[in-house]
């Protein structure tokens, strides 16, 4: 019998518990033995108790499941990262396997981790923290693991996916398609990580430090959010023949990485363009492979609990002498600056209506080497404009110029937007 203890008993947690009740035959006949979970660290009992659960599988106290030498894997459902990283690094030193659904904890400590486990032969798995029920992590380790990975770009936030498409498919502004998803519970009520970027962020790191076999960090991600595209923007990029998306980025070069979140313009003839709602989507380009995309529900209790069981299931096969892909950097890539990373422009400027303002414009974008591929002026009357153009492609660092000293020109108003749109779409 395989006996694990659960730290939490929150959404993703209680649907842990629920599969492996649903399951539980299918899970045993595949490995042979049957998987008894013999304690739930619980802060509201009462919760535990409504999943079915017993007192005696219910504690308070980590040292009961770190204590039991009959307790043989440890799964972090818990979040955050000051417990979760004692927990998992007291369990892994213990000689227990550890599963989590953490991304939080593996965007920033995941060398470190990843080398207390290894230094006490037991297994660490982390499906869960990128794409809930989207077998990425797997994908890259295993099935792709004979390619290069040369990039990815994909969806990798299901709150922010399901603003963009009410915005675009309702003509929601964001604060009203925001409002919508809060009252569906598709945003929390401080969605700061979400719309700012930061989630994504999270994820772009750990998927980047899989594929490039180099350590990227959170803090190594360059993001921005959601919150600064208008209806004017969507109307405009449906009218061009795109829509947007937030994406993470990331990039193999040969002597260093890109990784960065921010909104973008996809072409709506690329697959990415019609994920809609909360979905989530990966799209992955490999030497040998080529295009790749792998797509589903990025969130949620029983689709994140589908990735937790399966890493349950893969570290018990593992512990029995099956393969297991090895985790390692052997590369130590630095990531580039936002600065010097280069994409064609959508651009937004609201300017007065009169002479010459348009040649000004042009002018300042010129001094800085970035040249205009087309533009639409609008009137919005009492004598004012909207710009909306499209750049060659440019470096942001010469973009970030020529939007600095543009909105030192008294004929551009406040609220100068641009955001990329991404070559590899």
């Amino acid at each position: 019998m395989i006996r694990i203890g659960i730290l939490g008993c929150g959404t993703v947690a209680s649907g842990v518990i629920k599969l492996l009740a649903m399951h539980g035959e299918s899970v045993r006949v595949q490995l042979g033995e049957e998987v008894e979970v013999a304690k739930v660290l619980a802060r509201t009992p009462a919760k535990a108790l409504a999943l079915g659960l017993t007192e005696a599988q219910i504690c308070s106290d980590f040292g009961e499941i770190l204590n039991d030498p009959t307790i043989s894997v440890v799964i972090e459902l818990i979040g955050g990262t000051d417990a979760a990283y004692t927990y998992i690094s007291e369990a892994l030193k213990a000689g227990k396997h550890v599963v989590t659904a953490n991304k939080d904890l593996i965007a920033t400590h995941f060398q470190e981790l990843n080398d207390l486990a290894a230094a006490h032969s037991v297994r660490f798995a982390f499906e869960a923290s990128v794409g809930g029920g989207i077998p990425l992590v797997d994908s890259i380790r295993r099935t792709l693991a004979a390619n290069r990975i040369q990039s990815m770009f994909g969806i990798l936030n299901g709150t922010t996916n399901y603003i963009l498409t009410k915005m675009t498919q309702n003509g929601l502004s964001y604060a009203e398609a925001l409002a919508e998803a809060q009252r569906l519970g598709f945003a929390e009520a401080n969605p700061a990580s979400d719309v700012g970027g930061g989630d994504a962020a999270r994820k772009i790191a750990i998927l980047s430090t899989l594929a490039f076999h180099s350590p990227v960090s959170y803090y190594d991600v360059y993001h921005e959010g959601i919150a600064g595209i208008t209806p004017t923007d969507i109307r405009f990029a449906d009218q061009s023949g795109f829509v947007f998306k937030l994406l993470g980025i990331a990039r193999q070069h040969e002597n260093a990485c890109e990784a960065y979140v921010r909104p973008a313009l996809v072409p709506k003839r690329h697959p990415l363009a019609s994920v809609s709602d909360s979905f989530n989507a990966v799209f992955i380009t490999g030497d040998a492979v080529g295009e790749v995309m792998l797509y589903g529900r990025g969130a949620g209790s029983l689709p994140t609990a589908s990735s937790v069981v399966g890493d349950l299931m893969n570290v018990v096969r593992a512990g029995r002498g099956h393969t297991a892909a090895a985790l390692s950097c052997y590369e130590n890539l630095p990531v580039m600056d936002i600065l010097d990373s280069e994409n064609v422009y959508y651009v937004r400027l609201s300017v007065q209506d009169r002479p010459m303002v348009l040649a000004r414009v042009a002018g300042v974008f010129g001094k800085h080497g970035v040249s205009l591929a087309s533009l639409v002026q609008e009137s919005r009357g009492k004598d004012s404009a909207e710009l909306l153009l499209f750049t060659h492609r440019a470096s942001e660092r010469e973009l970030s110029a020529a939007m600095a000293d543009l909105r030192n020109l008294d004929a551009v108003h406040e609220g100068a937007y641009w955001i990329c749109m991404e070559d590899d779409a």
